[in-house]
């Protein structure tokens, strides 16, 4: 257990390799309460969110998610949330548990004459996400509704046991996957439910180590490490989710001076052809010349090598970006590790 933002939250359970592989196999089951949740209710609610919101809120139809940017004025990332559309006058978003005071003040700040209502209400909900190829079979056994309809991106809303839940076909993982919100104090019912349910499955309680190394073979930015307050989202390779042509939002102009000034900068994935682990905060080289810095590393045990993300800087070769197959060096325990530059996704299903 370590403390994560205010939260006492699980690293680990019975091991990060065995976790990760159920979720990838089998399932896994991720407490994930302490995210935070901001609602937004009132005749402005939907053009109140296409102004604070990096994608097109506008194409989002009623029981419909979409992955989102919260910028700042200068163009970095207050926040990457999901966006929740119940109807054009109530929409909740779901920010990460770091970030959820912080977020919350600022869409207050941006409220101005927006006709809209804010309530936090992330002590409201608690949030388990349930992830891998049986998850369906496991949830729906568990909360007598069938999820075979529901497509990715949508949720539903459900009764199990009298209680109400919000069920969306969402994740972190890039298997297929679950998240279900549920008031507070129903959370340890339904996390018990469901290893009833899909215990002789396979089934296995997931912790942040498994979360963060299965999100990372997928090449999904981590708050804190791909992105933050100074990261441009063009050069974090976030451009399909900042639709300039959808209308002026916040940090629209900033983002779209600096495309046209050029990206000096660029997220790449790499893997390690060198013994060694990339962290956090390594140097990255070419030929004993500085280009960046580790974002996030680890050893996947998908693929059973060091893979890792960082951001790289110039020009290779005249092309105006890196390539994959590009050679580079990670400075670990200050020697030159080898290592390539690779295309995302690390891993894909089969």
């Amino acid at each position: 257990m370590v403390e994560f933002a205010g939260w006492e939250m699980p690293v680990q359970y019975e091991g990060v390799r065995q976790e990760h592989l159920a979720v990838r196999s089998s399932a896994g089951l991720f407490d994930v309460s302490h995210m935070g949740e901001i609602e937004v209710r009132g005749p402005d609610a939907l053009s109140f969110c296409q102004f604070i919101t990096s994608n097109d809120a506008g194409r989002i139809k009623n029981n419909q998610a979409q992955y989102t940017l919260i910028c700042n004025f200068s163009g970095g990332v207050v926040d990457d949330v999901i966006l929740y559309k119940f109807s054009d006058d109530n929409l909740l978003f779901c920010v990460n548990a770091s970030n959820s005071e912080k977020v919350y003040e600022w869409v207050l700040e941006q409220k101005g004459q927006f006709d809209v209502e804010l309530l936090d209400r992330s002590l409201d909900f608690t949030q388990l996400a349930l992830q891998g190829p049986l998850s369906e079979n496991i949830l729906s056994e568990s909360i007598g509704s069938s999820l075979s309809g529901l497509k990715r991106f949508h949720f539903i809303s459900a009764t199990w046991n009298g209680t109400d839940l919000i069920v969306a076909r969402t994740g972190y993982t890039g298997e297929n996957g679950y998240e279900v919100f549920l008031p507070w104090d129903k959370g340890p019912d339904l996390w018990s439910r469901l290893f009833e349910a899909g215990g002789g499955q396979g089934l296995k309680p997931a912790g942040l180590g498994a979360r963060d190394t299965l999100r990372l073979e997928m090449g999904y930015s981590l708050y804190g490490h791909e992105i933050g307050e100074d990261t441009n989202p063009l050069e974090a390779g976030l451009g399909r989710y900042v639709k300039l042509d959808a209308g002026d939002f916040i940090g629209r102009q900033a983002i779209t001076e600096s495309l046209a000034r050029g990206l000096a900068n660029k997220l790449v994935g790499f893997c390690m052809t060198d013994r060694g682990i990339p962290r956090q905060g390594y140097g990255i080289f070419k030929n004993t010349e500085f280009l960046g810095r580790v974002t996030s590393g680890t050893f996947s045990p998908s693929l059973e090598k060091p893979i890792g993300m960082g951001y790289l800087k110039g020009v290779e070769n005249g092309s105006g970006a890196w390539d994959v197959g590009d050679i580079i060096e990670i400075e670990i325990r200050n020697t030159f590790r080898g290592a390539q530059v690779v295309a995302l996704p690390f891993y894909k299903k089969g």
